[in-house]
């Protein structure tokens, strides 16, 4: 893909090669078609996303690309798949489920109803991993889970609850290594190349659409889980998505962000201590 950088310093955005322009200039046109918000991604993931995005579809350019999606809502909804690329896995880092298990779980035990927020949880693997670990902890029957993405198809793969029979072993391990107490296969049953995971594990579930960008708080929340999605939003997304976080939390309520996420550069940052530094557990602190 050409990419041809302005020089003229007479310009204010002289620094901005051609691609980087034809980016910002899709990201507005999403959110001013489709109500979607992804001006405040972070440039390289975004990029590469996007630069697949139109080697996939057939364009020659960004450009291309945006005139496309304007016309075509179809397209968009297969566009959102790759600026949206779910990556999970069941108890993905078994450290920081094991920590939730021997310190905070102990916490929240003592409350007499539990809300928890999984925010951006794709495909559900993570939606999935706590209410097992609620189930084992004897808290799941008086939990509500609130499970938000902003990709409808990730949503709808996260309620059906049926991931590939290939990725069990690895679950397993996974499991096990997080300090689960029965087997691992009790959860699910298996049929074709699927294990549908146990209906009863969702009951008090509900998945909703909602957008970290643009969307508002869930209130007195004791446990919100948002792993691995900070990493792809700038300073000024961030900041937003803690402070939506900090304001949903109940007092005292804990925020598990995982091991590549950090908040020390935050203005958030002295509203939180840490539980656990390793696995990027917090408590609000006020």
């Amino acid at each position: 893909m050409q990419q041809k950088t302005v020089h003229s310093p007479e310009q204010p955005h002289a620094h901005m090669s051609t691609l980087d322009i034809e980016l910002r200039l899709l990201a507005e046109a999403i959110y001013l078609r489709y109500n979607y918000d992804f001006r405040d991604y972070t440039g390289s993931s975004q990029k590469r996303r996007v630069v697949q995005a139109v080697r996939a579809f057939g364009c020659k350019s960004v450009s291309e690309l945006q005139a496309r999606i304007l016309h075509d809502a179809d397209l968009f909804m297969q566009l959102l798949q790759f600026l949206t690329i779910p990556v999970s896995e069941m108890f993905r880092d078994p450290g920081y489920y094991a920590c939730l298990r021997e310190e905070v779980l102990p916490i929240l035990r003592t409350y007499p109803s539990l809300k928890v927020w999984v925010a951006g949880c794709s495909t559900g693997e993570e939606v999935y991993s706590l209410a097992i670990l609620l189930r084992e902890e004897g808290l799941l029957e008086r939990t509500i889970i609130y499970a938000t993405d902003i990709n409808p198809v990730s949503l709808d793969k996260a309620r059906r609850g049926v991931f590939p029979l290939a990725r069990m072993q690895l679950y397993t391990k996974n499991y096990h290594d997080s300090g689960g107490k029965q087997a691992f296969s009790d959860y699910y049953t298996a049929a074709y190349n699927g294990a549908l995971f146990d209906r009863s594990l969702c009951e008090n579930v509900t998945f909703a659409d909602h957008s970290l960008a643009t969307d508002s708080v869930f209130s007195e929340t004791h446990l919100i889980s948002c792993r691995n999605v900070l990493i792809y939003f700038n300073r000024k997304l961030q900041d937003r998505a803690l402070g939506l976080f900090h304001d949903s939390l109940c007092h005292r309520g804990f925020l598990g962000l995982g091991s590549k996420e950090s908040i020390d550069f935050s203005e958030y940052n002295k509203h939180f201590e840490a539980v656990q530094k390793r696995e990027r557990i917090f408590r609000k602190v006020e």
